[in-house]
């Protein structure tokens, strides 16, 4: 069983008396049923879990009134077996958007309030089956994602004692052992070309066969395709996995890591395809970068939305669109130009994505000044360089001088350190601990 921080949200919801339902949203195939049925079955004295795809029939429970006790009646007698006890029951909705019904009546449970109730499901964010009266107000979010790196080290067994040394390390500043460093890049490069899909990463952790590995994260993109095709107009089906498919290519095969309408096709332009890329983000099947004019706060007042690069949601997706040689290079540490470079900016970018922030990049033509990524933390503007190796972060030295920025990293292959520019320098794997 995969342990994952989720859980811990789980139980502070639960714990929380004003407590509304709760939506965990998030991209498909990366735990979200798994990890709402074991909190079910391990917190409540009844679990009853209705998935409407599964059985699409359910969505008869929520045809009628939609009162509670109605949809309780209901509920009994469909699921007989089951005792709806007040209190005591977690009712989870998995699937939610395929029952319309079923969304709005999150409302009133969360108005009654005798139940708790999770609900669940994938491309929540597309207008597919749109709810009449979607419950803005009466529920909570939890946003999950793919396991991060941290998650990872878990599944393999890596213990806590040694997890929280590392958290010291980085509080203190204070460079890692030369031998557990080493171990920590390894186990790095193999989460790398495994992802953070958990499928995946327990296929791993069972066969330590990374081609039984590549099997299942084709497997999975091969199921993203089919969400494209199954829930996007007709209009935007071709274009938006298109759009998707090209993702490898502008990330690992470019030195320029903008999104670039023309490598979908010969004179593609965004008039033609960005509405495809909206589509795809409010699926949840991407997140956007995006550049931003200055480095000041706030970012979002710089940004610019028709210059942006475009991430899978899981590293599983990207490296599925290769094929298996690149995991060969990726675990023998053999990658080299473009592809190595873009490689570990991406696994920055999904460590920082997975953190729940916000990310922006600059590029000055004038200067020729660039920053890989701009996050925000606590009002402030935290510049971030991504080096494959361990070469100077010479824009980003230039820049904090300019703007007087307080913290600045450069995540490279190199262990912990701080130069006399003030650069704090960190393991790549450490992006998932800052």
């Amino acid at each position: 069983m995969l342990k994952r921080k989720v859980s811990e949200q789980l139980k502070n919801w639960v714990a929380n008396k004003n407590k509304k339902c709760l939506i965990v949203q998030g991209a498909r195939q990366i735990g979200k049923t798994y990890v709402v049925e074991r909190f079910g079955e391990e917190n409540y004295d009844e679990f009853l879990e209705i998935n409407f795809k599964q059985t699409p029939s359910a969505a008869e429970v929520f045809a009628g009134d939609l009162t509670v006790d109605d949809m309780v009646m209901a509920i009994r007698f469909r699921y007989p077996d089951k005792k709806i006890v007040e209190g005591k029951t977690l009712i989870f909705l998995d699937e939610i958007q395929e029952c319309e019904e079923a969304i709005t009546a999150l409302k009133f449970w969360a108005i009654d309030g005798r139940y708790d109730v999770i609900a669940s499901g994938s491309l929540l964010g597309i207008d597919y089956k749109r709810a009449s009266s979607y419950p803005v107000g009466y529920v909570d979010y939890i946003n999950m994602y793919g396991l991060d790196f941290e998650e990872f080290l878990w599944g393999i067994g890596i213990g806590d004692d040694i997890i929280g040394s590392l958290y010291d390390y980085l509080r203190e500043r204070k460079e890692i052992p030369g031998a557990i460093h080493t171990k920590l890049m390894e186990y790095y490069r193999h989460y790398i070309a495994i992802g953070g899909m958990p499928e995946a990463v327990q296929k791993y952790i069972d066969t330590r066969d990374f081609r039984e590995v590549d099997t299942v994260q084709k497997n999975i993109l091969m199921g993203y395709q089919y969400d494209i095709a199954h829930y996007a107009t007709a209009e935007e089906k071709v274009k938006a996995e298109k759009s998707y498919l090209t993702l490898a290519k502008q990330l690992l095969d470019k030195e320029n890591h903008k999104f670039q309408y023309k490598e979908i096709e010969s004179g593609a332009r965004a008039q033609k395809y960005y509405s495809s890329i909206e589509w795809l983000l409010k699926a949840d099947i991407i997140h956007l970068c995006k550049m931003v004019t200055d480095v000041k706060y706030d970012l979002d007042d710089y940004a610019r939305n028709d210059f942006f690069r475009a991430y899978t949601t899981d590293l599983s997706l990207l490296v599925a669109m290769k094929d298996f040689g690149l995991k060969q290079h990726i675990v023998e540490n053999t990658l080299a130009g473009n592809t190595k470079g873009g490689l570990y900016e991406c696994a920055v970018a999904d460590a920082l994505y997975k953190k729940g922030y916000s990310m922006f990049f600059y590029k000055n033509e004038s200067s020729k000044r660039e920053l890989d990524f701009l996050i925000q933390i606590d009002g402030q503007v935290v510049p971030i360089e991504v080096k494959s190796g361990n070469s100077r972060a010479n824009s980003l030295k230039s820049i904090i001088k300019r703007e007087e920025i307080k913290d600045a990293y450069k995540f490279a292959d190199a262990n912990i350190g701080i130069d006399d520019d003030g650069i704090i320098t960190l393991p790549l794997y450490m992006a998932t601990f800052i």
